[in-house]
């Protein structure tokens, strides 16, 4: 075994205990720290991972240092501002967002009207010189990864870099170079080294360490605590696609034309989501290659049953995804929250004999859907023939509606944080049905 994979290993067994946080990546200058985050990032396409650089808190220079630029070191730790750095990553741990300062490599400045908005995240990637240097710095995060690569290799990538992408001639890069990077390297850096729990050497071309990493990360971005806690509760996997469209409905200022359309997106997919956890039989067919293929059949006995209004938006998605499909209609009268009243329902006779899809896109306390299930098992379905289809979902609704029928699926795109004093799901997304048919204000 390589002395490389013996590092890995290590540092997936050290980074697995309960209060992970994130993961620190250094090197030296153009070493590929970059590339290589920008990987994991787009191999692991989930939304809870974000990346802060320590470029971005670079410290503005004053006018005087201004004026001997070409004297200025930018790899000494002074030239950074750690403790707005420290003060970013604290508060990204315990769930705020934060402003990341953007930093103006040609101007040597920090951008006096605008900021990189940075969601709290599961998982953090903080990348740059000089973030093993400050044990303050080390000790926020859980897996420390350095980024190894030839001395001569970085200077020709940090030539091209620094020419084509901050303004700067050659005979200036060298002289920086030699002057002020390879000494903090020799100072900083490289002495840092030893604080690494996984060492990556050639950076952006060693595949099989950044897909080690990705699946480490995988592991410990896992489900949702809902998820764990009520088995039969299913959040679809989150894409940046996902992602852009839940951005896209949940914005007060979209159109809607915008609105009904990438909700209806995010409603097909999790109807086709809830459609894979009905029953199948196996079913063999022959294809026009003459060969044997061995399938599955779809179930037969299925209904859709939408909470009127808002669950009408999901009627379209399930008709073209299951031709012909029946649907019942139960309207529950709302006061508040706390109470409840059905007030109409029509179903096809023989729903009892039918899986039931319950559809409506958002589930806030659970009241209303809780009053929805006990019709349908007064009807005679059984709990575990039902699958409530929604967009999103409220921790106290899915604890109200599992707690009760734990037989149930519930299947939503998110789970949102929670209610608010007036039993709104935050973040949530409004009054859906008034957005979708056009009836808000």
């Amino acid at each position: 075994m390589s002395e490389g994979s013996i590092s890995i290993e290590y540092a997936m067994e050290k980074a697995s205990g309960p209060h992970f946080s994130g993961f620190r990546v250094s090197g030296g200058t153009a070493s590929g720290k970059t590339t290589v985050c920008d990987m994991i990032i787009q191999q692991l396409h989930d939304h809870r991972v974000v990346l802060v650089n320590q470029d971005s808190f670079y410290r503005g220079l004053n006018s005087e240092e201004l004026k001997r630029v070409h004297e200025y070191n930018f790899d000494h730790p002074d030239a950074f501002d750690t403790e707005q750095l420290l003060e970013c990553i604290k508060k990204l741990k315990i769930g705020h967002s934060v402003q990341v300062p953007v930093y103006d490599f040609k101007l040597h400045r920090r951008s006096s009207d605008s900021f990189r908005q940075v969601n709290a995240s599961d998982v953090i990637i903080l990348e740059g010189i000089l973030v093993f240097h400050d044990q303050r710095v080390r000790n926020l995060m859980n897996m420390k990864i350095f980024v190894d690569a030839d001395a001569d290799v970085r200077l020709a990538r940090r030539i091209r870099r620094d020419t084509v992408e901050r303004g700067r001639d050659v005979n200036s890069v060298l002289e920086q170079y030699a002057k002020f990077v390879k000494p903090a390297f020799d100072d900083f850096v490289l002495p840092s080294k030893k604080y690494a729990d996984v060492i990556i050497p050639r950076g952006g071309d060693n595949h099989v360490a950044i897909d080690l990493i990705v699946q480490h990360i995988r592991t410990k971005l896992g489900q949702h605590d809902l998820c764990k806690i009520y088995p039969n509760v299913y959040v679809i996997q989150s894409t940046f696609q996902i992602r852009g469209m839940h951005t896209l409905i949940r914005d007060r200022d979209i159109s809607k034309h915008d609105f009904v359309f990438y909700s209806d997106r995010l409603i097909r997919l999790v109807v086709e989501h809830g459609l894979g956890h009905l029953p199948f039989t196996e079913k063999q067919v022959v294809t026009p290659t003459a060969t044997v293929y061995t399938g599955v059949d779809f179930c037969k006995k299925l209904c859709g049953v939408s909470i009127v209004r808002s669950g009408e938006s999901m009627e379209n998605a399930l008709r073209a995804c299951c031709k012909g499909i029946k649907i019942g209609k139960i309207l529950i009268h709302r006061e508040g929250d706390d109470g409840k009243q059905l007030i109409y329902e029509k179903l096809p006779m023989d729903i009892s004999e039918r899986h039931v899809l319950l559809l409506d896109p958002v589930l806030a306390t659970g009241n209303s859907a809780n009053q929805a299930i006990e019709l349908l098992i007064q009807k005679g379905v059984p709990q575990s023939h039902i699958i409530f289809l929604n967009l999103i979902s409220a921790p106290e609704g899915i604890h109200c509606v599992c707690k009760r029928y734990p037989s149930l699926k519930i299947v939503t795109s998110e789970i949102d944080v929670a209610l608010n004093e007036e039993f709104r799901v935050i973040p949530g997304m409004g009054e859906f049905g008034d957005r979708y048919f056009g009836t808000d204000d």
